[in-house]
């Protein structure tokens, strides 16, 4: 169990885009090792935190257990998201994570979380490239709340950039962290274990 900051954390993951390039599969639901890409995330968040209120903003499922609610309207993007998970944050600190981390592990949040001081708003992965990964972030709850008061856009790059989070790079496995492809969904699935492929 990684060491949780003070305060603890909460979680808010995004599961409700249409996943085009998958070929509008049901993403969240797609399993690797035995587990929904969905259920993993949620599982890092409680290995890292146990007490961690995990909110997942798309439709419900019988698992994982989290609270369930919907953007409005539903599809309407990132943004909107954001806003109907962060209503039910209650802890001073939230990861903001995609559904399609099947790589995401209880030491990220761990990393992201310790990264930050009293004086930064938050955390986020830049990948090889250097291109920050807003979906795998942890935030200081009332910075964002902040940010969001004045924001009327729908980019997260436009609401997040400003509060210029610590930028920590994420290791070079030379696989994908998230799973925008079937490519990438196969791939996961080699490296982490045999599954019962689901097809996209």
């Amino acid at each position: 169990m990684s060491r949780t900051p003070p305060g603890g954390i909460d979680a808010v993951i995004l599961a409700g885009g249409a996943a085009r390039r998958m070929g509008g599969a049901d993403k969240p639901g797609l399993t690797v090792a035995g587990r929904t890409l969905l259920e993993r995330v949620a599982d890092a968040v409680r290995s890292h935190d146990a007490q961690a209120r995990v909110i997942v903003v798309g439709p419900p499922r019988e698992s994982p257990p989290a609270l369930y609610v919907r953007e409005e309207p539903p599809g309407a993007g990132p943004v909107p998201a954001l806003i109907a998970g962060l209503a039910h944050v209650r802890a001073p600190r939230f990861a903001l994570l995609a559904a399609d981390l099947p790589r995401l592990t209880a030491a990220h949040l761990a990393e992201l979380a310790e990264a930050f001081d009293e004086t930064a708003s938050g955390a986020v992965y830049v990948d090889t490239g250097g291109r920050e990964q807003w979906l795998t972030g942890v935030w200081r709850t009332d910075a964002v709340r902040a940010a969001l008061a004045d924001y009327r856009g729908r980019s997260l790059f436009r609401l997040l950039g400003p509060l210029e989070p610590r930028r920590i790079a994420l290791a070079d496995d030379g696989a994908e962290f998230d799973c925008d492809t079937p490519e990438d969904l196969a791939r996961a699935r080699r490296d982490l274990g045999r599954d019962t492929p689901t097809a996209p």
